[in-house]
């Protein structure tokens, strides 16, 4: 249970958080699943983003599904990428439309290993839970927040249904904030809200 207005108890833990921001996505129909995934698509269409590459990901059980957003940025040409996971770190491959995948250790859809690596100008990133500063909360194993230490300037755009909102995620000196956060009901400019 959340303090209205105030973010968690203080007796929440992420893992707590995690959970039930997972149970609600969960709960979502899929027609409203896939419903949302056309909106936010045109949402992030409509950000102005950086030249270069841009990483979107393989949803995986109730995610909120980038491939759509995917499609509109690949048509208007940018190249689009899939994270693979190597060891302790995520390397992200040239994904086209009817490239080969398979299914690599964390059970997303990945490119083969002779798929050429670039580092993304833009990120989508996939979260159990955000907050309007751009925090998030991920799936516990690090691997985006140590993506996004090693990139640094890369322009990172949460991908989530408005019902994985909470008001207030415990963050840590290490955690590295969205710069934008995209549901099916509007574009959260992060940077904004944080006064940055």
């Amino acid at each position: 249970m959340t303090s209205p207005g105030h973010g968690p108890l203080p007796d929440q833990t992420k893992v707590e958080l995690r959970a039930q921001a997972l149970a609600r996505r969960d709960a979502l129909p899929p027609n409203a699943r896939a419903e949302a995934g056309a909106l936010i698509a045109a949402r992030v269409a409509a950000l102005a983003l950086p030249d270069g590459p841009v990483a979107a990901y393989w949803p995986i059980r109730s995610e909120a599904d980038p491939r759509p957003a995917a499609a509109l940025l690949r048509a208007r040409g940018c190249a689009i990428l899939l994270p693979c996971v190597m060891a302790d770190r995520i390397v992200f491959r040239i994904w086209n439309e009817d490239d080969a995948l398979f299914k690599g250790e964390l059970g997303m859809m990945e490119p083969t290993p002779e798929a050429r690596a670039l580092a993304p100008a833009t990120l989508l990133v996939p979260l159990a839970a955000f907050d309007r500063r751009g925090h998030r909360i991920g799936y516990g194993k690090g691997f985006y927040d140590r993506a996004l230490a090693a990139l640094g300037r890369a322009t990172t755009i949460g991908i989530a249904f408005a019902t994985q909102e909470i008001p207030l995620i415990p963050d840590e000196p290490h955690d590295h904030p969205l710069d934008f956060v995209v549901t099916e009901q509007e574009t959260i400019d992060t940077r904004v809200t944080r006064g940055s």
